[in-house]
């Protein structure tokens, strides 16, 4: 079957530091994996496009795609390379990250592994800043998908995810702009957008991103919401009221839950009341990907109370 969401980039493998006994839980991440389990649990059909290493790690990403309904038939195995890795651990500012990713299988994509035919005949590609920042062929390999898209009039979504441990501002600058000049769906969080911009208004930084030519663009803006903006209209929509546990992944899962509720409704704006509600209750856990939140759970809180605050797990 042919997916109607195609996410490309890194899967990882996520040791999550556990307050108060200094313990890993063992989980899964990377930003564009974790959107796509976001997707196919509020109902998508989704498939992934990566290189894993010929290792166990690969082997549990595998395996969660398909407990997840995530089509992976385009994965290819690397032999000659690893599964990354990925560490978070918890302080006063939040939740920091420590990467063992360095020459992984995901670094080593070309434009040749990429299937033209799987990606123009999706409607939507979904790809990130962080899946062109691991490597000078990433990068290639993301606009080359971008380009199969665009021949079939597949929609293209694009998070910045800007991560300055990979490249330079300058760089990811330049880069990002170019393929957010090609996306259709920007959703890029606050503070990468201040960074990457030079602009702090919300208003100001939807305003930008609009002119590069996206169709919609959504800007996640933490505990006050989300700004969602398209050419003719724009709203704020508050974001619930949680108490979170552990926020790792809450980005992601808004762009799974966005693009799923975007191919459901048409409705951007819907489409953000929808995918806030999922990134508020993935916080109530430890880990990128246990809390992410079905569908049922998420309309369950859109039709009941949408006000309530929900206690963490």
């Amino acid at each position: 079957m042919q997916p109607d969401i195609i996410c490309l980039g890194e899967p990882l493998i996520e040791l999550n530091e556990r307050h108060g006994d200094g313990a890993y839980l063992k989980g899964f991440g990377g930003d564009t994996s974790n959107c796509a389990i976001a997707a196919s649990r509020s109902g998508a059909s989704v498939g992934y496009v990566t290189r894993l290493g010929n290792d166990g790690f690969a082997d549990d990403v595998l395996g969660l795609w398909q407990r997840e309904s995530i089509d992976a038939k385009h994965v290819i195995r690397d032999p000659d390379a690893q599964t990354g890795v990925y560490f978070v651990s918890h302080g006063k500012d939040g939740h920091a990250f420590s990467y063992r990713r360095a020459g992984s299988a995901a670094s080593r994509l070309t434009p040749k592994d990429i299937p033209g035919d799987y990606i123009a005949h999706a409607r939507i590609l979904h790809v990130s800043g962080i899946s062109q920042a691991i490597s000078d062929t990433a990068t290639d390999t993301v606009f080359h998908a971008i380009e199969q898209a665009q021949r079939g009039g597949t929609l293209v979504s694009f998070d910045p995810n800007l991560r300055l441990d990979l490249w330079s501002l300058p760089r990811a600058r330049a880069v990002i702009h170019d393929a957010m000049g090609r996306c259709d769906i920007a959703l890029p969080g606050y503070d990468d957008a201040v960074k990457l911009t030079g602009r702090d208004n919300p208003d100001a930084i939807a305003d930008f991103y609009l002119s590069l030519g996206a169709r919609v663009v959504a800007l996640t803006l933490g505990a006050e919401g989300t700004l969602v903006a398209a050419p003719e209209q724009r709203e704020r929509v508050p974001g619930i009221k949680v108490s979170p546990v552990d926020a790792t992944g809450a980005g992601d899962t808004f762009d799974g839950a966005f693009l799923a509720e975007y191919l459901k409704s048409g409705d951007p704006f819907a489409a953000t009341r929808y995918a806030n509600t999922a990134a508020g209750l993935s916080t109530r856990g430890w880990g990128a990907v246990s809390p992410i939140p079905s569908r049922d759970e998420v309309e369950d809180i859109l039709h009941d109370k949408p006000d309530r605050r929900i206690a963490g797990g």
